[in-house]
């Protein structure tokens, strides 16, 4: 059955991978990006694509409005768009914070009340939320993007039972590392000038991430990731929640089943903490 798909941050990753997919099973998809130039390759693919700016009001009305005028209701909207902001709390400038927010927190909810509407005269619908294993933990230096990642989970949560009496699904996908070029923004979004007293932690913390989102370190493929993603938007019965990875797995596990001093060791073990003077 053709679903109208609508999809954000579709430039790279899974994103654009999802797109590619959900394209190849006959769904009619509609790829979006912030820079509609970086989707020339979907385009030629036969795949719908849009400018759209989770930051951006009027961008996300105009993509929708466009999704809706050109075949009805959006079917499923996967919430993909998102960076990870990288920062100890102290050091964090307060822009920098709004802007991840605004890109992982408020953009979603913007754009999730926008094809609302249209589910609820449909009857039917399905929104898949990209939150990660992050929203399960907070390591040191991951309080920004993790919160996000927390406050996505606590949204899906509300939102499912809002939803649910009207057809509409809400799906939450939970990405351990991925091989795409999340990491290495990540990683660009921290300080290159080793300065102050978390100027030694940020240089550490690049090193961790690299290794992480290495090909040989815990990240998995994309096409991988994307094979759940496809999953939690057109199984006929959701789960609440898919994890994408052993990895994601065992951290969100360990997370729930942990005392918060022995889950607090594991993560000193594993991530730098500054150090004092």
């Amino acid at each position: 059955m053709t679903t109208t798909v609508l999809i954000t941050g579709c430039s790279t990753g899974m994103g654009r991978q999802t797109a590619l997919d959900l394209h190849r099973l006959g769904h009619r998809v509609y790829a979006t990006a912030r820079r509609p130039e970086t989707l020339a390759d979907l385009a030629a693919e036969g795949i719908a694509t849009l400018a759209l700016d989770v930051t951006d009001e009027d961008s996300m009305a105009a993509a929708v409005a466009k999704v809706e005028a050109d075949g009805g209701p959006v079917g499923i909207l996967v919430n993909n768009a998102g960076y990870g902001l990288i920062r100890a709390v102290e050091a964090a400038d307060p822009a920098e914070v709004r802007r991840q927010f605004d890109t992982n927190v408020f953009g979603l909810v913007r754009l999730t009340q926008l094809v609302l509407p249209g589910m609820r005269r449909a009857g039917t619908g399905r929104i898949v939320n990209i939150s990660s294993m992050a929203g399960k933990f907070s390591p040191p230096g991951g309080g920004f993007y993790h919160a996000t990642k927390h406050a996505v989970e606590a949204l899906s949560d509300s939102l499912r039972l809002e939803v649910r009496p009207f057809g509409i699904d809400v799906v939450v996908v939970q990405p351990g590392p991925i091989l795409t070029e999340f990491g290495g923004t990540a990683v660009g979004t921290l300080p290159t000038v080793e300065a102050g007293p978390y100027g030694r932690f940020d240089a550490e913390l690049a090193g961790v991430y690299d290794k992480l989102f290495d090909a040989r370190g815990r990240a998995v493929p994309v096409t991988a990731a994307s094979r759940v993603i496809v999953r939690a938007a057109t199984a006929r019965r959701p789960r609440a929640r898919y994890a994408i990875g052993a990895f994601a797995r065992t951290i969100m596990l360990s997370r729930r089943l942990l005392p918060d001093v022995v889950f607090d060791a594991m993560m000193r073990s594993a991530f730098p903490t500054p150090r004092a003077a």
